[in-house]
């Protein structure tokens, strides 16, 4: 398809050897979406039960392209009347079209209120196109001139063709065929030729022999309605029946002269706004009257023609009449975001695709047929732009704008907003509207409640009228089921707002005020179960409370909900760039970041991230705590036991809502000392708050006791289950999986899959590698176990889960006392020793020395919970029980 040339860009520049061209972009979905209904259409006007005088069938006859301003609308128009005018105008990738070789006369009305059109110029231009089938169409000719001459008196209509425009467009044939048909029905009435060529002595003696059924105009007389029209006043409102006759005179053509016009009617939202009806009940009785012709309508909101609730607004309405028109039951409001299937008659037009955008931009400006955007320019409008074409062509004006200052444009300088997207934006929207649009940018997603309580109302109606905007998506199955198109809401927050009604920023920082209580009033309203509302109420808050520098208010106990799940879904914001938190939201948006990256990024970055909420003193003294509990549970998990304990111990002291789980730390940190009596009189006291029966379970294990561990592991995973902790639950099925295929590898694999099921949707690294150990230790024996460790020691030296790495080693160790590889074993033993120097997990050794029947090479200072000489025989038994399943499985 050829493009235009872009003036404005022209005119832009000086540089003669640029081109600028009005680059079209292909929009093939909507082309095939036309196409089937146009098929579809002609298909149905051509069946015998067709009848264009039936008022009261259904009507299938129009089809919606709506969106955003600047999403390309009138360019489609504009391509659409095009394509349909001839094939050479058609890009090739759309195809021939499935009715070649019948007729189809397009035209295409501009609605805008630049262009001026009134009802009495829709009505004109479409006689005036169809002034090319060559032929006069007496029924509605004569009542047109009847019309011009009483409300246009002295104003020839021929004159008004041409100062219009109108004569241009379509020729002169137009007046010439109407004073035809006056003159010719003139005749077969006798009259004398003066009368004939006057509209309103004509009328009265046609009426007469209409209602006389005269052989004379037995023409005319099958228009059943034509006699009435003639007797109606001639006022604007008559007018608005007569295409009725048009419909009527283009099923008399006989066949070889047969065409369909497709209306296209563009800007529709330039027709009157949703309060004032008038214009739009004019045209929609045109569209309702004239059922073989098919209408093309672009604007920015969906027609809502068949909402049953503008039954007296409108002539025709609800789901009956316009059954295309009709939203689907599943998508309750708005539009869904996603293109319709090809049977629906409202397509909201969506954005460019990425390659779209870049393929635009390179041909909007070019010199010697190259771009003269450069690609790296063109990646950052692209990313900027959300796929909004009028985006594009600002940014291609600003590229120009640039040039004329002698500088070279950068990817930099167009890292940038436009105002006039807001102005675009903003145009056709009522004050409350605005005002609501403005609010409901401050959240990623809303409701009506939400957006009302956002904006500070007592009433929903404006957020109603509102979510109906084309820039307004929908997602039915959302939490919340409305978003902002991304551009435009970027643009709201952060470009300069040049506009009567701009708020200041004392009214944006009272709408997030506003917003942030009103998340907050969502989530205590929601069950304390409600995993999906605390994490949306807690992205959406934490966003804004940062943003705006607000206190914290709900958002603390939101926080304390959420990390007593322990399932660490991402919630925080992407951090602004700043080095260190400035206000206590940065704080907790860092602390929150922190603790979900720990399932990611190295220990040791959570330790220094951790280190620096501490540092900066902005939190609430029981957030503070929380930091440094995690932060004691880190150094830990890197192998810092004596720090780890010096944080444990603190929180414990402090006795605020983390002290069970510090002294748990701490209980944890005299078993991986080796003090097991210490740590079994600590767990008597732990409680549900300090997972009791977890920490027995991690005792009863060690002692080659994995029956106990088990059962004290399912006690704790019930518990956690009954307290509606996901995580809690996840980590002590891992461990009772990896328990039960110490001594059952049987029955492992049911408990290995009960633990993946525990962990879908959940996100735990250390958990997760606790299941791979339970696989490890279930598979021991089997070839497969060496590329397992492999495996593993590569995943924990990337997650900087270093007290993990002698667990493994150990299953390792009961590997190959299994396959009684005692070389292997010897390496793994030297291993453990380096990595229990510092005296934590030091029993490891023995363990290992137990499970192959050697001697303790070295003087342990571990205390077991009985004599060393049961746990050694307890061990050994496991791994003779392993060897004996393996042979009796050959």
């Amino acid at each position: 398809m050829a493009d235009g040339r872009d003036l404005r860009a022209l005119f832009s520049t000086n540089d003669r050897g640029l081109q600028a061209v009005e680059a079209f972009t292909n929009r093939q979905l909507q082309w095939e979406l036309v196409a089937a209904a146009l098929s579809e259409h002609l298909r149905l006007i051509t069946e015998p039960p067709f009848d264009v005088e039936d008022l009261e069938r259904p009507r299938h006859n129009v089809m919606v392209f709506h969106g955003v301003g600047g999403i390309g609308k009138t360019t489609l128009s504009r391509k659409l009347e095009a394509a349909l005018a001839g094939a050479d105008q058609r890009p090739a990738q759309w195809g021939e079209p499935a009715w070649s070789g019948q007729r189809i006369l397009p035209l295409r009305i501009d609605l805008a209120r630049s262009a001026g059109t009134s009802f009495e110029d829709v009505v004109l231009t479409i006689r005036a196109a169809l002034a090319e089938l060559g032929r006069p169409l007496p029924a509605f000719d004569i009542a047109l001139r009847r019309y011009w001459e009483t409300q246009h008196p002295g104003e020839p209509l021929e004159e008004y063709l041409r100062r219009g425009g109108l004569a241009g467009r379509f020729g002169k044939a137009m007046p010439q065929q109407m004073q035809s048909a006056l003159a010719d029905v003139a005749q077969a009435l006798l009259l004398p030729g003066t009368v004939g060529t006057a509209a309103g002595a004509l009328v009265g003696s046609l009426t007469r022999a209409l209602r006389e059924r005269q052989q004379t105009v037995r023409a005319l007389a099958g228009c059943a309605r034509l006699a009435d029209l003639l007797e109606a006043e001639t006022d604007l409102e008559a007018l608005s029946f007569y295409p009725h006759l048009l419909a009527w005179e283009l099923a008399q053509l006989p066949a070889d002269k047969r065409v369909m016009p497709v209306i296209l009617l563009d800007t529709f939202e330039d027709v009157g706004d949703r309060t004032h009806r008038d214009l739009e009940r004019l045209i929609q009785r045109v569209v309702w009257l004239m059922p073989n012709c098919f209408f093309v309508i672009t604007g920015r909101s969906r027609l809502q023609w068949a909402d049953a609730a503008l039954q007296g607004q409108l002539d025709y309405t609800g789901p009956t009449a316009w059954p295309g028109l009709a939203l689907p039951a599943a998508v309750p409001a708005a539009r869904a975001a996603r293109p319709p299937h090809s049977h629906a008659r409202q397509v909201l037009i969506g954005d460019f695709s990425p390659e779209d955008c870049d393929d635009h931009l390179a041909r909007r400006l070019t010199r010697d047929g190259e771009p003269l955007i450069r690609e790296e320019i063109r990646q950052v409008i692209t990313d900027r732009s959300h796929g909004l074409p009028l985006y594009l062509d600002l940014s291609v004006m600003r590229f120009l704008e640039i040039r004329r200052t002698g500088r070279s444009p950068a990817p930099a300088d167009f890292d940038h907003d436009f105002p006039a997207l807001i102005a675009r934006t903003l145009s056709d929207l009522t004050a409350p509207e605005r005002h609501v649009l403005r609010s409901v940018s401050l959240l990623d997603a809303f409701d009506l409640p939400l957006a009302a309580r956002a904006a500070g109302l007592a009433h929903e109606a404006p957020a109603l009228r509102l979510i109906e905007r084309p820039f307004v998506r929908q997602d039915p199955f959302g939490l919340w089921p409305y978003h902002l198109h991304g551009l435009i809401r970027s643009t709201l927050r952060d470009a300069d707002d040049h506009t009567d009604d701009r708020w200041s920023a004392r009214d944006w920082h009272q709408a997030a005020q506003r917003t942030l209580a009103a998340l907050g009033e969502q989530w205590t309203a929601g069950t304390s179960r409600d995993r999906r509302l605390l994490v949306g109420c807690l992205r959406q808050g934490l966003a804004i409370a940062r943003d705006y520098n607000l206190d914290l208010d709900w958002l603390t106990d939101a926080v304390w909900t959420y990390v007593g799940d322990s399932v660490w879904e991402p919630v925080t914001p992407p951090a602004p760039g700043a080095p260190a938190p400035g206000t206590p939201a940065d704080a907790l948006v860092e602390l929150l970041s922190t603790l979900t990256r720990r399932q990611h990024e190295h220990r040791a970055r959570t330790v220094s991230r951790l280190t620096a909420v501490l540092d900066a003193d902005l939190l609430p003294a029981d957030l503070q705590e929380m930091a440094l509990y995690y932060r004691a549970k880190s150094l830990r998990d890197t192998g810092r036991a004596a720090e780890s304990r010096r944080d444990y111990q603190q929180v414990a002291d402090q006795g605020g809502r983390l002290a069970p789980a510090a002294r748990r730390g701490l209980a944890h940190a005299a078993r991986l000392a080796g003090d097991f009596p210490t740590a079994l009189a600590a767990a008597q006291n732990l409680g549900w708050e300090g997972r009791h029966q977890r920490v027995l379970g991690d005792l009863y294990w060690l002692q080659g006791q994995p029956e106990r561990a088990a059962a004290a592991y399912l006690a704790g995973r019930t518990e956690a289950e009954q307290h509606g902790k996901a995580g809690e639950a996840a980590h002590n099925q891992a461990l009772r999986a990896f328990a039960i295929a110490l001594y059952a590898p049987d029955q492992a694999t049911a408990e290995i899959d009960l633990a993946h099921q525990l962990l879908a949707g959940l996100n735990l690294r250390a958990t997760t590698i606790n299941v791979r150990r339970a696989e490890l230790i279930r598979d021991a024996g089997s070839d497969s176990v060496d590329d397992q460790i492999a495996a593993l020691r590569t995943e924990l030296d990337i997650a900087g889960l270093a007290s993990l790495a002698p667990a493994i080693e150990l299953a390792c160790a009961f590997h190959q006392a299994v396959l009684e590889d005692h070389t292997a074993l010897h390496a793994t033993l030297a291993r453990l020793r380096e990595q229990t120097s510092d005296e934590d997990h030091a029993y490891f050794v023995d363990i290992a020395q137990f499970m192959a029947d050697v001697p303790v090479d070295q003087t342990s200072a571990v205390q077991w919970l009985d004599s060393e000489q049961h746990t050694r025989s307890r061990w050994r038994g496991l791994v003779i029980a392993r060897q004996a399943h393996l042979h009796a499985g050959r």
